[in-house]
């Protein structure tokens, strides 16, 4: 039997261990997810019939912009950055570059593209073919010897600056935009708008796409879904969205918590689900939420 979401639309209490994790986001660490980018959404897609495709983009087009209109997906790209690189300033991180001890390698860019989980590597693949002169191109071979790892090899000592050198480029910052589209934010929200979640739901169906990659293990974006589907019925099937998306939330705190129990999930507690606890289904502005115990305020 799925279970009912147990939301209590009321002040929640949250314990945060702040600590280490205040100054270490929280990043993307399945290889299965980033490993595969987005590699299982097309075998999905595939599989559907062209009738069946239509359809969704019907269905797609049918339903107001939500997460895609322009001010909206500024504010997600905000909620993101203040989870990943602790600031607002998002359009500061096409050069941010560093190991933050995860296990995959270096964490680089506008949603942490990582060096050990592929995405970085297709994101210089694909620059390198439009732009075949630029300062990353000599790193390929090494990028894919480390692809999986989180070895330096071959990378170090010069690789991050390189990094940061081709982010002063705008056509390594729009590659940067595109690969962040076309991976985790385009198929995140068109996903959502087929699963009837409005603005709120596909901001967390992106962030989780983001944070998990989109994978079909357990722990990824697909099966994550997978495991909250199991659990509650879809808005589009009849299910109530508010406790939809509590469920979804709850299982990917678990996911994060099972790969870490010290991990930090206030992108989740404090940020997330107090805009599901506010009954902030369309993420209307003003907004405040914190994260690793910083407040972030968007008017």
């Amino acid at each position: 039997m799925k279970r009912a979401g147990c939301l209590l639309f009321a002040a929640v209490p949250v314990v945060v261990t702040a600590a280490v994790y205040f100054a270490t986001p929280e990043h993307p660490a399945a290889a299965d997810a980033k490993g595969s980018a987005s590699v299982s959404q097309k075998a999905r897609e595939k599989d559907k019939s062209k009738a069946e495709r239509t359809a969704d983009d019907e269905v797609v087009a049918d339903v107001p912009a939500g997460l895609a209109a322009p001010d909206k997906k500024e504010l997600a790209q905000e909620i993101v950055a203040s989870a990943e690189n602790s600031t607002l300033k998002w359009h500061e991180a096409y050069g941010y570059i560093e190991d933050i001890g995860d296990g995959q390698g270096y964490t680089a860019g506008v949603v942490g593209f990582c060096t050990g989980t592929h995405d970085l590597l297709t994101l210089v693949e694909r620059y390198t073919k439009e732009h075949p002169d630029n300062g990353l191109a000599r790193y390929l071979p090494a990028l894919r010897k480390v692809d999986g790892t989180d070895s330096h090899e071959g990378l170090d000592p010069g690789f991050p600056a390189a990094w940061r050198r081709e982010a002063t480029l705008a056509a390594f910052r729009e590659a940067q935009d595109h690969e962040r589209d076309s991976v985790y934010f385009d198929p995140a929200v068109r996903l959502a708008k087929l699963d009837g979640l409005g603005t709120l739901g596909q901001f967390v169906y992106y962030d989780a796409m983001v944070l998990h990659g989109p994978g079909t293990s357990d722990n990824s974006f697909y099966g994550l879904r997978e495991r909250a589907m199991r659990e509650a019925n879809l808005p589009s099937d009849g299910g109530d969205e508010k406790s939809y998306l509590d469920i979804f939330l709850d299982i990917r705190r678990e996911a994060m918590k099972a790969k870490n129990p010290q991990r930090d999930t206030t992108r989740i507690d404090t940020a997330q689900r107090q805009f599901l606890y506010d009954g902030n289904l369309d993420l209307h502005t003003p907004l405040k939420w914190k994260v690793y115990g910083e407040t972030y305020r968007v008017p």
